[in-house]
């Protein structure tokens, strides 16, 4: 049986997604925002027009908006549905997703919704990150719609005047909460560390702090998609539109590996050619982001970890999911996206990124002039820390800085 949801952006409804009578999704755009000339694409994959956008056009963006794997499968089985549905899936949880996109069914009005909230104590902050494992993105609970992609737990919430809620019936939120990982040791101090030292070398990275409910470590990430605003003396939330360059480009989330079908490093920067209003900055900070993750030993920096912000211009997002993997031995020393031509992150030195300057068309020597003054930049800020995942992970980014800073001056002479 056919069906549809209909689609916002914020308060403006910009069309429908449906489920045709063969299950399929389907989108198209309402005339009314087309006929808008202030309207903008809802993503890079799916221009301005009066067509009907099939599954194959439209599911690599709306798919994109949700959760992955094992989490996945367990929302569908607390709400009865097919964990491959995504309508069904967006239709129970995507009242609050990522960017500015909200999915309402067609017996509700989204533009005259009030934004709607439950305050939670320390106390009942801890019991709801610990049903996480069992409750991804607290599916099921009352009036709770939230949606985030990737496949660790994680909730989003709202902070208003040091105090935490979850936002009911599709409210936005500000922050994202993500809790510490069973056998991952650190991966909150990690994630902390690396976003910190992003920005302390002046890449521009989500701002994030190690907070405690209870015995449940954390990380509490400020939303780079949402701002605050006054309405009648009280402060509102605005979505700002995001999406990630696998929905942009159209890519499902289980291809968001290059080696797997999905966007590679060249296509990424074309990305950036094509849509960005501001190419030459965006350009810039996507080569910084590259280097800086390679330096980290982030081998998971894959297609769905950048995104555009899309709000009247389209410009790259800060970075997000810094993390060192090299930290942990299980995880693979494979990167995400080839560098030069080199997955191994052990493998590759100077000569690919001076290969990959050619792919993306920048000069060698501007390429190679990036790594050293990014490795100089992060000797300057790490400091001896008594900490062992800082110490630890300290010891793998100077390893790469060094071992850059050679090889670079080596070739030059």
């Amino acid at each position: 049986m056919a069906k549809k949801l209909l689609v916002y952006w914020n308060k403006q409804r910009v069309g429908q997604l449906h489920q045709n009578d063969h299950g399929e999704l389907q989108f198209n755009y309402d005339n009314s925002w087309l006929n808008n000339p202030a309207s903008l694409p809802i993503s890079c994959s799916l221009p301005l027009s009066e067509k009907m956008y099939s599954r194959k056009e439209c599911q690599g963006f709306f798919e994109g908006f949700l959760p992955e794997e094992g989490n996945r499968r367990l929302i569908a089985k607390i709400y009865g549905i097919s964990a491959y549905n995504d309508f069904a899936m967006l239709e129970k949880i995507g009242g609050e997703c990522a960017g500015a996109i909200t999915f309402i069914s067609t017996d509700e009005d989204n533009s005259q919704r009030d934004q709607k909230y439950r305050t939670v104590n320390e106390t009942e902050l801890a019991e709801l990150l610990h049903k996480l494992p069992q409750r991804p993105l607290l599916a099921g609970e009352s009036e709770v719609r939230l949606s985030l992609a990737g496949v660790q737990d994680k909730i989003a919430v709202r902070i208003k005047d040091g105090q935490l809620a979850i936002p009911l019936d599709g409210s936005p939120s500000t922050h994202i909460i993500k809790p510490s990982i069973k056998g991952y040791e650190g991966v909150v101090q990690n994630e902390a560390f690396c976003l910190a030292l992003a920005n302390q070398v002046g890449i521009n990275a989500a701002k994030a702090t190690i907070k405690f409910a209870q015995d449940v470590e954390y990380l509490l990430i400020e939303r780079f998609d949402r701002i605050s605003v006054n309405s009648n003396q009280d402060s509102n939330i605005l979505r700002l539109h995001q999406e990630d360059f696998c929905q942009a480009q159209g890519i499902v989330s289980n291809r968001k590996y290059q080696n797997e079908g999905g966007p590679s490093l060249k296509q990424c920067f074309l990305l950036i050619r094509k849509f960005s209003s501001v190419p030459a900055i965006d350009l810039q900070h996507l080569l910084d982001g590259v280097i800086f993750n390679f330096l980290i030993g982030n081998c998971d920096a894959h297609g769905k970890n950048f995104s555009f912000i899309l709000d009247k211009e389209i410009h790259l997002a800060p970075l997000y999911d810094l993390l060192s993997t090299t930290y942990y031995e299980n995880l693979s020393r494979n990167m995400a996206m080839k560098i030069g031509g080199e997955y191994n992150i052990n493998s590759i030195n100077i000569g690919h990124f001076e290969k990959l300057a050619e792919e993306i068309g920048f000069s060698r020597k501007a390429v190679r002039d990036r790594v050293i003054l990014i490795s100089e930049k992060i000797l300057k800020e790490l400091h001896h820390s008594e900490n062992t995942v800082e110490k630890k992970i300290t010891e793998i980014i100077k390893s790469h800085c060094d071992r850059m800073i050679k090889q670079s001056y080596k070739n030059s002479n």
